[in-house]
């Protein structure tokens, strides 16, 4: 069993950021994203000038092409540096949007939980590249 998982392991975590990523861009390009109130939110404390739906499509693509990348494993440097930027900007609101992302001291909000369960995300992140550089080691 412990070959299975380990022969698995990489091409699911894989899949997992692209589902991710891809179902939720595809939400945003659609108009159909439950993040969209917190991203107008965020959008008009960061960046006022530009419109919201020209952005919400904008980030849509960027979250689908994040999707994509992760998918082929020439890009990891790639599609690890864009994840990173992207979810450094997702992290924005628990600082820039107090009263959206907590409803306590140290304890967040849902969208809260949504944000800072990212942290997961960007560890599966490390370790596909790392993956990737010990390979090329070898």
């Amino acid at each position: 069993m412990v070959n299975f998982f380990t022969k698995i392991s990489l091409p699911l975590s894989r899949f997992a950021i692209f589902l991710v990523y891809f179902w939720f861009g595809a939400l945003k390009v659609f108009g159909d994203s439950p993040a969209n109130p917190m991203v107008d939110s965020l959008l008009a404390k960061t960046l006022p000038f530009i419109s919201f739906s020209t952005f919400i499509v904008a980030l849509g693509c960027f979250e689908l092409l994040i999707g994509v990348m992760f998918l082929y494993y020439k890009l990891d440097k790639w599609s690890v540096g864009l994840l990173c930027a992207h979810l450094l900007t997702t992290f924005m609101p628990l600082v820039l949007l107090p009263a959206m992302a907590w409803q306590g001291l140290m304890s967040p909000t849902l969208e809260g939980q949504y944000m800072i369960k990212n942290i997961l995300i960007v560890a599966l992140a490390i370790v596909i590249l790392s993956d990737t550089y010990s390979k090329k080691n070898v």
